[in-house]
Formats: C-alpha cells, sequence, structure tokens
C-alpha cells in the first residue's frame, strides 16, 4: 500500500508546493482532536488508542535542534495567521507517526470486547518488531530532511524527505513487519494511510474566511521560502516505540512496551 521511494519523494514534493496551499485551504475541516474552552484555553479532547512513533520531543534531547526549530515555527504560525484558525500541537508532543495501529471508538470497543486486547497487541507488535530485525534490518541510523509545510484536511504539519532510499525503506519495511502480521490482522488492525513522514504543529480550529485565504498563503509561502534559503533541518530516527495515547498531547510508554533502535547491531 505504501508509496516505492522516487514516487514518495516526488509526492511530498508536490504536497509542500505553495502553489497547492490555496486548493488545500478550501478542503480544511475543524479538528474535533482539540477545543477552545470558555475561558479561551485550548484542551486537547480524549481520543485514545496505540501508535508506533519516534520518541516525543520530551523525550528525544538527540533531535532537539530540529524540534526547537519546529517550536519556533508554531509560534511564528499563531503570531501571524488568524486567531483560532490553528489550535496547536504542545511541543513537547511533537513526533513523527510511523504506524498508526488503533484509535478513537474503534479502540475502546476493542478494550470493552476483549480484557487482554492491550496485552494481545503490545505482543504483536514485540513479534512485528523482531521480524523486521531478522529479515530486513540494516545498522544505519535514519534520517530525514524537513521539507515543507503541507496543509492536511484537519491539520497543519511538515513534510519530511529521506535523505537516502535506506531511511525510507527501512520504515517501510517494518510498516510491512506491523501491518501484515496476521497475530495484528487478527485482532482487527489493518493499514488505513499510506506513509507520509511528517509532524503535526496544530489542528484546525475555526476555519476562516474565504477573503482571508489570500493572507494565510503568503504567510505560508514565505515561512517555506526561508526554509528553501537556511541549512537544511534534519530529523535522525534512531528509535521506533510503541506508545500509548490518551489524547494527542500525551504518547506514554511502559518500560515493558517493544521499541526498537536503529543503528545498532
Amino acid at each position: 500500500m505504501d508509496e516505492a521511494y522516487q514516487k514518495y519523494v516526488e509526492q511530498v514534493g508536490r504536497l509542500s508546493q505553495p502553489s497547492l496551499y490555496p486548493t488545500q485551504l478550501k478542503n480544511i475541516q475543524e479538528s474535533p482532536k482539540f477545543q477552545r474552552d470558555e475561558q479561551g484555553r485550548v484542551e486537547a479532547q480524549p481520543f485514545p488508542g496505540y501508535s508506533v512513533v519516534t520518541p516525543p520531543y520530551e523525550d528525544d534531547g538527540a533531535n532537539d535542534s530540529f524540534y526547537h526549530h519546529l517550536a519556533q515555527t508554531q509560534k511564528r504560525l499563531l503570531s501571524q495567521l488568524p486567531q483560532d484558525f490553528i489550535l496547536p500541537v504542545p511541543p513537547p508532543s511533537f513526533h513523527v507517526t510511523l504506524a498508526d495501529l488503533i484509535w478513537g471508538d474503534e479502540f475502546k470497543t476493542a478494550v470493552e470486547k476483549n480484557p487482554h486486547f492491550e496485552t494481545q497487541l503490545q505482543n504483536q507488535i514485540a513479534a512485528s518488531f523482531e521480524q523486521y530485525q531478522k529479515e530486513t534490518y540494516v545498522a544505519k541510523p535514519l534520517q530525514w530532511q524537513l521539507l515543507g509545510l503541507i496543509i492536511r484536511p484537519r491539520a497543519i504539519v511538515v513534510g519530511l524527505l529521506p535523505k537516502d532510499e535506506n531511511s525510507y525503506q527501512q520504515l517501510i519495511q517494518l510498516r510491512r513487519a506491523i501491518y501484515q502480521n496476521q497475530g495484528l490482522l487478527s485482532l482487527g488492525l489493518e493499514q488505513h494511510y499510506h506513509f507520509l513522514a511528517h509532524v503535526t504543529l496544530g489542528y484546525f480550529g475555526q476555519v476562516p474566511a474565504a477573503e482571508k485565504r489570500d493572507e494565510i498563503c503568503t504567510t505560508l509561502t514565505a515561512i517555506n521560502d526561508q526554509w528553501l534559503e537556511a541549512d537544511p533541518k534534519i530529523l535522525t530516527v534512531y528509535r521506533a516505540e510503541l506508545r500509548k495515547f490518551s489524547d494527542m498531547t500525551s504518547f506514554k510508554r511502559e518500560d515493558d512496551f517493544p521499541a526498537i533502535t536503529f543503528g545498532e547491531k
């Protein structure tokens, strides 16, 4: 289901082109994942589940410079775009999702029907990690370059481009080991999305009026142009972890949750 390397490179490059922003803005929707309360505070809404992710910013000192840059970019967006257009993701929870697993009502139903569901999921992810390491694992850190802002239907994200084919193929092989695991399939987990490496900066709150779109496009384009002129910002993917989330700000793991460290033999 995931794209071949060259097709991915072309796709993420196209999605981050400022010429697409006007069309992308026409299709945005308010996200239910964050809402503003009566006092004006942005609150994450309950949205439980599991994913395989890179360590969030708060647990990833090795990529501090990269995530600090994204936090500064988020501040700029919030100060220059219409109020309540973007409901920000707290920077400590910035991360890259490597494989979506289960979330929301589907997760709640699975746990209600099967009290052992979470333990079984954890065991099957551990089996997928072991299978990946036996068959296709290459002991080499994976590097991804910040490419540009992308407007998704419910969120604004930064797209990432692999520095080399190995950095892409290793993650695709990991995803295959997960999504082709019959034990996970028997639990009802299956692949829903093509892989698009990204970090979410915020979800859409109040959809702006049509006359505001040109101004928004100008702001986003200026940020993209600044990145083109600067030194490349690199995220080193050195670890993949199973994490449980209660909402889009809280990605936690227990000591016995499975994980892989890239670059280790």
